[in-house]
């Protein structure tokens, strides 16, 4: 009579999320990389094969199975039984750090559900964000011994520098343009100070300088407000 009770109890334990039915969990990591030949910072993705996916039944605090994905990126979780369940790949981020992508989905009995794509990085978007400005020039002119305001336009070719937060030499430099705008491309997460140098109504050089926070890899990153450097005609 105890082992019919048992067998009676068994069953009952088992209906929850997991291995043992006839439902399926299934679907595509893909991989987001980061051109790093034209800078444009449009990310395209491709299929992301060979991923480990990982999949949590229920409210578990660990995950029940692991699979990997195949050439195009597609990854199955078979025999499963009617509930919620958590699937996750991992994704490194610039700094080298994982964390873990995961999408949440209920299953019915004896159907096929979909997950949404998971989207994951593989650290490889290091270095590839730029920063931009504008350097303006307001031209003095002097009469009787004194500066005058003239005029103001874009500042071209004039040079600008970079460095990092805290350090006197700058490692790169570069050029504006005919509309006095410039870039510096391809800058790994980090603090940054982007400055040049102006005129000063002794006609002695002296420096302008903005600082900026680069956070994420990939993106673009504006300065507040333009230079406005002096030039003395």
């Amino acid at each position: 009579m105890a082992l019919l009770v048992l067998a009676l109890i068994m069953p009952s334990c088992n209906k929850g999320p997991g291995e043992g039915g006839t439902g399926t969990v299934q679907g595509f990591v893909k991989l987001v990389h980061h051109p790093d030949d034209d800078y444009t910072l449009t990310p395209d993705t491709m299929a992301a094969a060979k991923t480990d996916v990982f999949i949590i039944y229920g409210d578990e605090a660990y995950f029940g199975n692991d699979v990997e994905t195949g050439a195009d990126g597609m990854y199955q979780f078979e025999y499963l039984r009617p509930g919620d369940y958590t699937v996750f790949a991992y994704s490194t981020l610039p700094s080298g750090e994982k964390v873990a992508v995961s999408e949440s989905v209920n299953l019915q009995r004896g159907t096929v559900v979909n997950v949404p794509t998971l989207y994951i990085h593989d650290g490889k978007a290091y270095g590839t964000s730029i920063v931009k400005g504008q350097v303006m020039a307001a031209y003095y002119v002097k009469d009787d011994g004194v500066w005058y305001y003239h005029s103001e336009g874009p500042a071209y070719e004039h040079r600008v520098y970079i460095r990092k937060a805290g350090e006197e030499l700058y490692f790169d430099d570069t050029r504006t343009g005919v509309d006095g705008k410039f870039a510096f491309q391809k800058l790994p997460p980090g603090e940054y100070e982007i400055f040049t140098v102006t005129e000063d109504g002794d006609e002695c050089p002296s420096l302008l300088s903005q600082s900026v926070t680069v956070g994420d890899a990939g993106q673009i990153y504006e300065l507040e407000e333009p230079f406005v450097i002096r030039i003395n005609l």
